[in-house]
């Protein structure tokens, strides 16, 4: 039997319980309402797994009965959970006993109705756990996958998520950041909080503030207050809004919008905390901030800056967070922001060094540590690389006291992966930080593969591991190539610069493309190991390993343009733009399955145009 995480004690009896159909699921007189409810969704998840449900009431335990109790006395987050022959005990403060909801529930889908006696003490080593979530560029998911994304998180006993939104909230009066869009509506964030809350999870408000608003600073209303001139008449690209768009902090009127988008934005959530952002402000001084920044220094006009927000939000009851990336460079100043504030520390190096976490707490930073789930800019996630990553900032987490684990998931260029794929490292850092004792990459894949896909065989992500080592011409460096060759930025040399980089991957492309289409068949072949209520991952997945291959033939044509690179066979290019079109029919439908329509019309863009693009080849 696996249990993700693992819990800190587990100790084997000897005997079974029997869990009969009609047993009853008691809360004790000392649980809070909340506990009760949650007790709801406990036997909603126990009837999936059972085929019947529990009978659920409130009071006073009789002898055979399945006893939550509330005992606020112990440690935060930690629960008891004893199995014997005659009953079930789970015993925890409010927080643990939902956790500890969450490891019965993974060991009635493992054992079903006879569950093995035993003894579990279990508490997390890192307090907050949590995940954060790109909802603006390229991809904004519907409200019914977030709740499934939420469910996830809790039954992987995390506890915060966070959104990360630059203009795709439906603000009052902005028309202009959403009129092309499909935003997150008040209504739906309050819904989806409240849903949350009652699942232990605290969805912590996110908004970028400084650098990367790109939207914003280039519509005709705002654009005078980007640090840049004229950009609302430069013409939208992917790789331009990753490289500029930072407010001009030395207008009074930048602060005046942002706290008032802050102010709207922050009533819609429960949670006393905010996420600022202020990360990769990399146009600071570059423009309308030139003479500050010569006589005052960049340090100085960013930490101001920070100072105004973090007091603002302060003012109003909110904890304020903000990325580590910028004052990384000059840790000492953290002591002049309020000592409440949160630095998010961020790397995602798969040997991410630990020297940016240790200036930090030596500097004296409530932190935490912000690892990657490393599927943007992707087909499929790279979960090697996210679990060495991960791995890493988890354990400079535990040895540098931070108070919390958030790991990301960015949707950089389009958010092109489909984001259940990145499931597998949002459930690395579960692991990690509640239990520090870390498992090998194989043996969590091994776990993950049984409890999240319910594969008998265990191998299913031993098979989707496969896919990254046989990717040539990524997603990357396709849009750069489109872009470049439509003169859509500035860019150009870096993005050739990036092709000659990526060569090397062009190396026995055609070998590459034979073993993914071996991954395909053995995709396939992996769907009569799964519970069918798991079987509808399986397609989404095969589709990005097609689109890889049809990417990789595709860059034989751009390398063969922008390097001179010879290759021995040359695929017919019309045959190939109509397999891409094709292949785009079912990722729309994969697509649209989970997310709003949002960017995808870029997606559909860049695809049309490298159908053309095959088209003229002669």
């Amino acid at each position: 039997m696996y249990l993700i995480p693992a819990p800190a004690k587990l100790e084997k009896k000897e005997g079974r319980f029997i869990w009969a159909y009609d047993r009853y699921v008691t809360v004790d007189q000392s649980c809070s309402q909340l506990v009760t409810r949650q007790a709801s969704l406990f036997c909603d998840g126990a009837e999936k797994e059972l085929g019947y449900r529990p009978l659920l009431t409130r009071g006073a335990a009789q002898a055979g009965d399945v006893v939550f109790k509330q005992d606020d006395t112990m440690k935060a987050q930690s629960y008891v959970l004893d199995i014997t022959e005659d009953a079930i005990v789970l015993t925890g403060d409010e927080a643990g006993l939902w956790h500890g909801m969450q490891t019965l529930l993974q060991i009635l889908e493992q054992e079903g109705a006879c569950l093995s006696a035993l003894h579990i003490e279990d508490a997390p080593a890192i307090v907050n756990r949590g995940y954060y979530f790109d909802c603006t560029r390229g991809r904004i998911p519907k409200l019914s996958w977030l709740k499934q994304l939420a469910d996830r998180m809790a039954y992987y006993k995390l506890n915060q998520l966070q959104l990360y939104v630059e203009h795709s909230y439906l603000f009052r009066g902005m028309t202009e950041l959403w009129r092309d869009d499909t935003p997150l509506t008040a209504e739906e964030i309050m819904e989806f909080d409240r849903y949350c809350a009652e699942r232990g999870i605290e969805l912590v408000p996110s908004l970028s503030s400084f650098g990367h608003l790109y939207k914003l600073l280039c519509s005709r209303e705002y654009s005078h207050l980007c640090e840049l001139e004229d950009s609302e008449g430069k013409p939208f690209s992917q790789t331009g809004r990753m490289a500029h768009h930072t407010i001009n902090t030395s207008d009074p009127e930048s602060l005046q919008l942002i706290e008032g988008m802050i102010s709207e934005y922050m009533e819609l959530f429960t949670s006393r905390q905010f996420n600022i952002c202020a990360d990769e402000t990399f146009d600071l001084g570059r423009g309308r901030n030139k003479e500050a920044v010569e006589k005052l220094g960049k340090d100085r006009v960013y930490i101001d800056y920070i100072k105004k927000l973090a007091q603002f939000l302060l003012d109003n009851g909110r904890r304020p967070m903000f990325w580590g990336d910028i004052i990384v460079g000059f840790p000492e100043m953290i002591k002049e922001l309020p000592k409440e504030i949160i630095c998010l520390n961020w790397g995602y190096m798969w040997n991410q060094r630990e020297e940016e976490t240790k200036w930090m707490y030596e500097a004296g930073a409530v932190q935490y540590c912000c690892p990657g789930c490393c599927g943007w800019n992707e087909f499929s996630a790279l979960n090697w690389y996210a679990y060495n990553n991960i791995m890493r900032m988890c354990t400079y987490a535990n040895k540098y006291g931070a108070i919390g684990l958030l790991n990301t998931d960015w949707g950089d260029y389009l958010h092109v992966n489909h984001p259940d794929f990145t499931r597998v490292g949002m459930i690395y850092g579960a692991a990690f930080s509640w239990n520090s004792n870390i498992l090998s990459y194989e043996d969590i894949n091994r776990q993950i593969s049984r409890i999240e896909y319910r594969d008998s065989s265990e191998n299913y992500l031993a098979v989707v591991a496969k896919i990254q080592e046989n990717s040539g011409y990524d997603w990357n460096v396709a849009v750069r190539y489109w872009e470049m060759k439509r003169g859509l930025h500035e860019q150009d040399e870096v993005s050739v610069g990036l092709m000659k980089e990526r060569i090397g991957q062009m190396d026995n492309i055609d070998q590459k493309d034979a073993n993914l289409k071996e991954i395909a068949r053995e995709l396939y072949a992996q769907i009569e190991q799964m519970d069918s209520s798991k079987r509808a991952l399986v397609m989404p997945q095969i589709v990005a390993v097609d689109a890889i291959r049809i990417f990789n033939q595709i860059g034989k044509f751009a390398t063969a343009d922008v390097l001179g690179c010879t290759y021995e066979n040359m695929p017919d290019s019309w045959a190939l733009a109509k397999e891409l079109e094709t292949w785009f029919y079912f990722y729309k439908r994969v697509y649209r399955s989970i997310s709003e329509e949002s960017e995808l019309r870029y997606i559909q863009e860049l695809v049309c145009w490298y159908g053309d693009y095959l088209r003229q080849i002669k």
